[in-house]
């Protein structure tokens, strides 16, 4: 169904959550969607440009060629000391879901604040470390960093709630002298959460996501996510993220609390569902209109959204989008 067009993009991901083990109610397999974008930063943005989306064919640490390089010597570093290290060689020693991530996300809306705090032993995190731009957040998991390997959970394309800090929670200042509150969020979307998560989701939804999609797929739920392949595709992950042991076998009670320790602190690896590449998704004819998008949009976030983020009486408002091409039903 997905194939034809029947279902979203955004609702097949789901399933696939849902199928390979992942659940809303387990922060150490919590859903994970994908980065789709790579324009956080410009005035605007144009659906319609392959470059304004990631490269969904390569793992997000892997976008830039330079890290990419840096990720394959790593592995081959690996290679050289496993003998003696009794550990399978690796590209990241991190992964791209894990509790810490789900919380860093989701720091301002309860309970996750207080989950937070207490992961962090009673205390927010830095300033400076704290989730407080898309920009930030892309470039780190993207190219910057070579710990940060973070995709995205479902709640950015649907809630628009978590990027607002409703309960003014004082996270401190930055090292800038700027105080951490509400996300950051690109200047394509004027700071407007709503707005931002409706043009996200449509990005999700769009032409160029709907036939690259089927290759991060492969990456997190396939053929590419172990052996080989993996290798290949620069996305092997620290062993204990994969479901290599049963803790029921571990009888040693050192060791099942060390192992319990890394599942716990690195993430897990979901289930892998397909063995041959992903099939793509079948080109759809773009039947829609710009006010059937936030018609549906306001209609959705009426349902999900805790609060209400405009006043009723502007619910059903259309949005003007200058400022972004290519939006469609």
């Amino acid at each position: 169904r997905w194939r034809d067009g029947k279902i979203s993009n955004f609702h097949y991901l789901t399933q696939l959550n849902k199928i390979a083990g992942r659940s809303f109610n387990d922060l150490m397999q919590y859903p994970v969607f994908p980065f789709v974008l790579s324009n956080y930063t410009e005035t605007t943005l144009d659906l319609t440009c392959p470059e304004s989306f990631r490269d969904l064919s390569k793992p997000i640490a892997a976008q830039n060629e330079d890290r990419a390089k840096k990720y394959k010597e790593n592995y081959q570093v690996e290679i050289y000391y496993y003998h003696s290290l009794l550990d399978l060689p690796y590209h990241y020693g991190s992964h791209y879901s894990n509790s810490g991530t789900v919380l860093h996300f989701l720091v301002r809306v309860p309970p996750y604040t207080q989950m937070f705090i207490d992961y962090q032993d009673q205390s927010f995190d830095l300033p400076d470390r704290t989730f407080h731009s898309m920009a930030t957040t892309w470039r780190l998991s993207s190219y910057e960093s070579t710990t940060d390997v973070k995709e995205l959970i479902p709640e950015f394309y649907y809630l628009p709630d978590f990027i607002k800090n409703f309960e003014g929670f004082d996270f401190g200042k930055r090292q800038t002298g700027e105080k951490v509150n509400d996300v950051c969020l690109p200047p394509w979307c004027e700071n407007n959460a709503r707005l931002f998560i409706l043009i996200h989701r449509q990005a999700l939804e769009s032409a160029c996501v709907s036939r690259s999609i089927n290759k991060w797929i492969d990456l997190i739920f396939g053929c590419k996510q172990t052996g080989k392949d993996a290798i290949e595709a620069i996305n092997v992950f620290h062993p204990s993220t994969y479901k290599v042991a049963d803790m029921d076998t571990i009888k040693d009670p050192i060791k099942r609390n060390a192992y319990l320790t890394m599942v716990n602190t690195y993430g897990q690896t979901p289930l892998r569902l397909f063995r041959n590449p992903h099939v793509e998704k079948i080109p759809q004819v773009d039947q829609g209109t710009i006010s059937t998008i936030f018609d549906s949009g306001a209609a959705l976030f009426a349902q999900l959204s805790r609060r209400n983020i405009e006043e009723k009486s502007k619910a059903n408002e259309i949005i003007p989008l200058s400022k972004v091409k290519g939006v469609a039903g």
